[in-house]
């Protein structure tokens, strides 16, 4: 019996679903060894380390001033919990007490923002106080994005005088 182009489509997408269940576990779990691994290899970061990561990181993802935008505070913006507390990390060695930062979650609208905020509030370590609204963005339904809905915590912003979380 002949199968008909549908059914045959059919077959390949569950084939294809099948196989990704079984095999994204095995290379998430191969990430993560070589994750630990890494981790275990470098050890603790001297302050100097942390100094020197925290440059790096605030170079690739904080907003510098430009000639037809000036800024005189630092903001830096990322969804990964652990890059904002390594600039966390940062500004505390460079003397920026907690109470000088402030934050703000920038999250889809279709997110737990109440759930959001407490995580972010959790990650830094700062009370309710020291973040500001929300920063919501509209849904736009032409475009496809997989870090929406309830398992979203959004991205922080944080820095010096403006600090905030995003996604």
């Amino acid at each position: 019996m002949r199968l008909s182009y549908e059914e045959c489509r059919k077959r390949s997408v569950e084939g294809t679903r099948r196989y990704w269940e079984a095999e994204r576990p095995v290379r998430e779990a191969a990430r993560a060894t070589v994750r630990d691994d890494a981790a275990a290899e470098i050890g603790p970061l001297t302050d100097r380390e942390i100094l020197i990561a925290g440059a790096i990181a605030y170079w690739c993802e904080g907003a510098k001033s430009k000639p037809y935008r000036r800024a005189d505070l630092v903001n830096f913006i990322n969804s990964d919990a652990n890059v904002i507390r390594l600039f966390l990390a940062f500004l505390g060695l460079a003397g920026v007490t907690l109470q000088r930062l402030r934050f703000r979650l920038h999250i889809h609208e279709t997110a737990d923002i109440e759930a959001a905020t407490r995580y972010w509030q959790v990650v830094t370590g700062a009370g309710p106080g020291l973040f500001r609204q929300p920063n919501i963005k509209r849904h736009k339904p032409q475009t496809i994005r997989k870090n929406t809905g309830t398992e979203c915590p959004g991205a922080g912003r944080s820095g010096y005088r403006e600090a905030g979380i995003s996604t």
